[in-house]
Formats: structure tokens, C-alpha cells, sequence
């Protein structure tokens, strides 16, 4: 994780200011910094998004392509994460550095995303037993500058909600078999359900308060951070600890408590922002990830 310097007379200034609800930036403890979606924005995937939250940019990408059911559910399709940490993100991606925490966002993205109360696996069947859809989320770390969580899982959302699955029609071959094809217009596809797709919320502990959307110097002075994921109706369907630190019983709670509210609030205005701008099909500006 990238990671920076803060003197001890900064970390008082943090300190003080975030125990009477101030921040550096203006923000009070449950506020996030300002963020910008776009959708669509790589053509040759089948859904896409980029993300910038303050000063922390993330680009995802779907790519749906078909493949066999896992023998344990049959009756369903299956997501899969892979996390490329950018060298230019922070000097400490460079070479091998990024390995680590790819893998560590791969594991909790697996666990928050690929179950049958996040996301619709059922309806990425095809033919029981034989075929279904595999979602690939190719997540890109562009620049770093805390809370890649939270980023990370509204660019996750975005994305799925801006996939386009081919329809599938199924038929018999000569020989008995099933046949599958796959419509060639692009407007004849499949969208995902992504009312249940929970959203991340990471909270740190630092002193004796705990803020959302945390900097990288506010993180710097946080003995632990707690990871929440939480769906449109409030409801928790991953909770994950991080850091060196310990945090008490009462402050679990309260951490608990203040990621339901804030996860729960997210979601409306994010699933109207997406449902503007795809209202707005063709007349929209695109920006692009390079922009």
C-alpha cells in the first residue's frame, strides 16, 4: 500500500482536527471527497468505468466470455478479479512492488463480489452443467492517494452496470447436441441486475474517532481501518480488518454503525448518476481514462 512521511506536529494537527470533526480538507469525518464516474470508456471490453476519488484514479474493465459452471453450483456463472497496481500509481509499484497488494484486492473483491447476494450468478447461466457466462474485472490502479477500497468497488458497480452480455439463443445440431450462438447486433444483449452489487466502505480509526474516505496522510496516523461492505438496503455482506492496530469492542460497533449509514446513503445517487448518463447515450462527452 502506498504509504507517506507525516512528522509528529502534522499528526497532532490531524489528530486534533479530526476529534472536533475538521479535516485537513475541509471534509467533516463521514464526508468523501469529491468523485467523477464515467462508463464506457474501453472499447473492446464488454463494460467499463474510471473512477477518480480525490486524488485516487481507478480504471476497470468486463470482459464476459463463456465458459463451464463450477461442478458445486450447476445452475450458475461465476465472477473473477485481477488487480494491476500501475508503476506510475506510486514509486512503490514499480517492478514486483504492486504483486502483493494486487493479491490482497483480488482476495477481498472475490469475497465481497462473487456470491449470490452481491451479484445475479444465476442469471449468467446458459445451460446447467455445461455453460455459462465468466465475468473477467480487470481492475487498474492509475494513481494512488488513499481509500482504494471504496474507488475500487463504485468503479466495480459502474462497470457491471455498463455491461452488455450477447444474447444467447440455444439450439439443436444434428447429432442431438446443443448448439450455441451468439446475436452479432449490439443492441440485442443481456444487462446485469446491479441493484444488490454492495459498495465498500472503509473506515479508520484515528484516535479516538473513525473517518471515511481517509488520505493518505489521515492514514499514516490510523492504528487500523476496518473494510465494510454494504448493499442498498444497509445490509453488511462482507466485513474485513486491516492494519497493525487493534480496535475495541465499542469502536467495531460504532465503525459498524457509521459504514451501514454512509454505505446505504452512496448507493442512490450513484445508481442515478449512472442512469443520467446512460439517458444521455450518444450526446454524452467523453472524457476518457487519459483525461
Amino acid at each position: 500500500m502506498a504509504t507517506v512521511q507525516v512528522s509528529e506536529a502534522e499528526k497532532v494537527y490531524i489528530l486534533h482536527g479530526i476529534r472536533d470533526d475538521l479535516r485537513v480538507d475541509g471534509r467533516g469525518c463521514e464526508d468523501y471527497r469529491h468523485m467523477e464516474i464515467e462508463t464506457d470508456v474501453v472499447s473492446n471490453t464488454d463494460g467499463s468505468a474510471k473512477v477518480t476519488l480525490g486524488d485516487t484514479a481507478v480504471l476497470v474493465g468486463v470482459k464476459a466470455d463463456i465458459g463451464k459452471p463450477r461442478p458445486m453450483v450447476p445452475n450458475e456463472g461465476y465472477v473473477e478479479f485481477f488487480v494491476d497496481c500501475s508503476a506510475n500509481a506510486t514509486p512503490e509499484f514499480e517492478g514486483r512492488g504492486g504483486e502483493e497488494l494486487g493479491t490482497e484486492l483480488s482476495n477481498t473483491l472475490y469475497k465481497v463480489f462473487n456470491n449470490k447476494h452481491s451479484v445475479d450468478l444465476k442469471s449468467l447461466c446458459i445451460s446447467a452443467g455445461e455453460h455459462c457466462w465468466v465475468l473477467y474485472v480487470d481492475v487498474l490502479l492509475l494513481q494512488c492517494d488513499g481509500n482504494l477500497y471504496d474507488a475500487i468497488s463504485v468503479a466495480i458497480k459502474a462497470a457491471l452496470f455498463n455491461t452488455k452480455i450477447p444474447r444467447v439463443h440455444i439450439s439443436a445440431d444434428e447429432e442431438g447436441g446443443k448448439e450455441i450462438e451468439l446475436s452479432d447486433d449490439p443492441y440485442d444483449c443481456v444487462r446485469l441486475n446491479v441493484e444488490n452489487v454492495p459498495c465498500i466502505v472503509t473506515l479508520c480509526k484515528v484516535g479516538h474517532r473513525h473517518v471515511v474516505d481517509a488520505t493518505l496522510q489521515e492514514k499514516a496516523c490510523s492504528v487500523a481501518s476496518l473494510i465494510i461492505s454494504v448493499t442498498h438496503k444497509g445490509t453488511i455482506t462482507c466485513t474485513r480488518k486491516v492494519g497493525g492496530g487493534s480496535l475495541d469492542l465499542e469502536s467495531i460497533f460504532e465503525m459498524t454503525e457509521a459504514g451501514k449509514r454512509v454505505g446505504k446513503a452512496l448507493h442512490a445517487p450513484l445508481m442515478k448518476l449512472l442512469q443520467q448518463e446512460e439517458s444521455l447515450g450518444k450526446a454524452r462527452q467523453k472524457v476518457g481514462f487519459l483525461g
